[in-house]
């Protein structure tokens, strides 16, 4: 049986959870429709999902249509959990976009869309909420064309639009669909302008392909509550959404996208598999890539192996996603195997904030919890900071509040939370180097000698430490102490923010076999590192977010006055015709204010959206 991994990605509010459940319910996976309100959904199993009503992490559920087993993937519509969408779609074969008839495009549908199509996805459109007053059709599809992409084909119309009788009809695939498919395929495009005319055949030939190339996109109508369409809209992707293909390789590869602590603290790592296959008890070897650039490999055995869609299954083969329990230290994002890195490559979160506990007694407590779930999620850097606080990095103050409300439900500890603010960044300006040799008696000093050179890295790449003594002339414990010692003190630079992007080697080293210890190397490790930061210099990054706006006619001026102000740089002003729309990049810590200002600016007409894009150089 083939096996399709489906994403269903959208805005809040249009409908997801709910679509997946009329899904599953149509397939017979489940025997009850689940319902948001209620809490009571098969994909929504947090209690913090089901009480605020929205998706935080990814969840996998599976159906079976034909000859085909779908996965479906369901995914974070809140922006502040765009990070936790873009580490699932590595491992989908295909999307749905849904959409609401009544609300229509909004900017984080158009953040989906923009990231499906430089990943190539396959990607169906479904519009939901048809049975609902204020639905629009021919209004909506001019909106999509003008705000998300311009090479959609709807294969559905609708009859009773925006009321408890709306019923779908079919569309053939016309001379509108010939000359849609002409901008995307070659051969339509030859037979539109030459002749003899497309048949009905050639187009949906060339249908199938340019989905499946992510070029363009079906779209479907239809109501997730109410069930009609969706029907059509699997058929859809059966029939239009490719089935993955395997290399021919024994050695297993995968990745792991998803995380779910159970009880005892196991973790249940969601792993797809592109080739190979795994079975219970299997030895495997996990890479992993830290915060700070460095790679590290991760050994493990799954004690219990759970296939989705697929009880009683021994063996995860390539297509597929499995639940695994029993790897020690799994973290999301981890690779079995050397993967091509596939993974969307996004920025790190830009905001830090300072976490308390509010009874003093639970201090210690919260700082291993916290420690404990950015395990999980590498997303979410924690790590300790003065007075008993724990400094973690964020996408968006939404993320504070999941935090607080697992913290509290999990581990019964009440936390306070500092305002957020913008992480700024260093990196080294040259190179700088330094030594302190071993002091020759016990009571002056450090029995130790270190010598270590810093200079700036590739930008990306973290932290890196490397060697020119000799391999074996330090006992291992001491070769660690230094190397962990050089990427803590790291943590805070001449400036006092973290410094990245640097390399650092250790190019003298020496003890003395009675009397040294590991303490030593990490007592006289920061001593010669700041000497040499002091004289390899740095500079301060700070990050910017691309922007995109959109604006009423009358507000250009003012806005991008505003913008103007705060350091933003410009990049495309397009549209004219019924609105605006400008793109470019301004500096982080302005945007939250630029947020606020728009709606005045705008008569409350104004759609922005922001995403961390890197850093420059202040």
């Amino acid at each position: 049986m083939d096996t399709l991994n489906i994403g269903i990605l959208a805005h809040v509010d249009a409908g997801k959870t709910s679509l997946t459940e009329r899904l599953l319910f149509d397939a017979g996976a489940i025997d009850r429709l689940g319902s948001v309100d209620a809490g009571d959904t098969r994909t929504d199993d947090g209690e913090i999902e089901r009480r605020r009503g929205i998706t935080i992490r990814s969840a996998v559920a599976a159906f079976t249509v034909g000859d085909v087993q779908i996965n479906l993937i369901d995914t974070p519509g809140h922006a502040d959990f765009i990070a936790e969408v873009e580490r699932a779609l590595e491992v989908l074969d295909g999307a749905v976009l849904l959409l609401s008839a009544v609300e229509g495009v909004q900017a984080q549908t158009r953040v989906l869309m923009k990231t499906l199509r430089r990943l190539g996805l396959p990607t169906l459109i479904f519009v939901n909420k048809i049975d609902r007053a204020g639905a629009r059709e021919a209004g909506l599809l001019d909106d999509i064309r003008r705000r998300l992409t311009p090479y959609v084909v709807p294969l559905v119309g609708v009859r009773g639009l925006g009321t408890a009788r709306a019923r779908l009809v079919p569309r053939p695939l016309d001379e509108t669909a010939a000359g849609t498919l002409a901008e995307v395929d070659t051969d339509v495009l030859a037979a539109v302008v030459d002749g003899p005319p497309p048949t009905p055949d050639d187009l949906a030939a060339a249908l199938v392909a340019r989905t499946a190339d992510g070029s363009l996109h079906p779209v479907f109508f239809g109501s997730a509550l109410g069930g009609q369409g969706v029907t059509e809209l699997v058929e859809g992707l059966s029939r239009l959404v490719p089935r993955p293909t395997a290399p021919d390789s024994a050695e297993p590869r995968g990745t792991v996208f998803a995380v779910r602590p159970g009880p005892g603290g196991e973790r249940t790592a969601y792993l797809r598999l592109y080739d190979g296959e795994v079975t219970r008890r299997q030895r495997l070897a996990f890479t992993r890539r830290e915060a700070d650039g460095r790679t590290t490999r991760v050994p493990g055995r799954a004690r219990e192996l759970e296939v989705v869609g697929r009880p009683g299954a021994a063996t995860l083969t390539a297509g597929n996603i499995a639940a695994l329990r029993g790897v020690g230290g799994i973290r999301v994002g981890d690779r079995l195997g050397e993967v091509t890195d596939r993974a969307p490559q996004f920025a790190a979160p830009t905001l830090e904030t300072l976490v308390r506990a509010r009874h003093p007694d639970q201090a210690a407590p919260l700082r291993s919890a916290l420690l404990a779930l950015a395990d999980q999620d590498p997303l979410m850097h924690a790590r300790p900071a003065a007075s008993g606080s724990t400094a973690l990095l964020l996408y968006g103050e939404v993320q504070k509040e999941v935090l607080a409300a697992t913290l509290a439900q999990d581990f019964g500890i009440e936390a306070e939370f500092e305002p957020s603010r913008v992480r700024f960044l260093e990196r080294p300006d040259g190179t700088g180097e330094a030594c302190e040799e071993i002091q020759r008696h016990g009571h002056v000093g450090f029995w130790a000698t270190v010598g270590l050179r810093i200079e700036p890295g590739p930008h990306g790449s973290g932290g890196v430490f490397t060697y020119e003594t000799e391999l074996g002339a330090l006992p291992r414990a001491f070769h660690q102490a230094i190397e962990e010692t050089v990427h803590a003190t790291l943590l805070s630079g001449r400036h006092g923010r973290p410094v990245t992007d640097y390399r650092v080697t250790l190019v003298r080293s020496g003890f003395v076999g009675p009397l040294s210890t590991a303490a030593d190397f990490r007592g006289l490790t920061p001593v010669v590192l700041r000497r040499a930061l002091e004289r390899a210099g740095t500079r301060v990054y700070e990050p910017y977010h691309a922007f995109e706006v959109e604006l009423p006619l009358d507000a250009l001026a003012p806005v991008t006055a505003r913008l103007a102000a705060h350091g933003a740089q410009f990049g495309e002003t397009t549209g004219g015709r019924t609105s605006w729309i400008v793109t470019g990049e301004l500096p982080a810590r302005h945007v939250r204010e630029v947020e606020l200002r728009l709606p005045g600016l705008t008569h409350g007409e104004g759609v922005w959206w922001s995403r961390p894009s890197g850093d420059r150089r202040m």
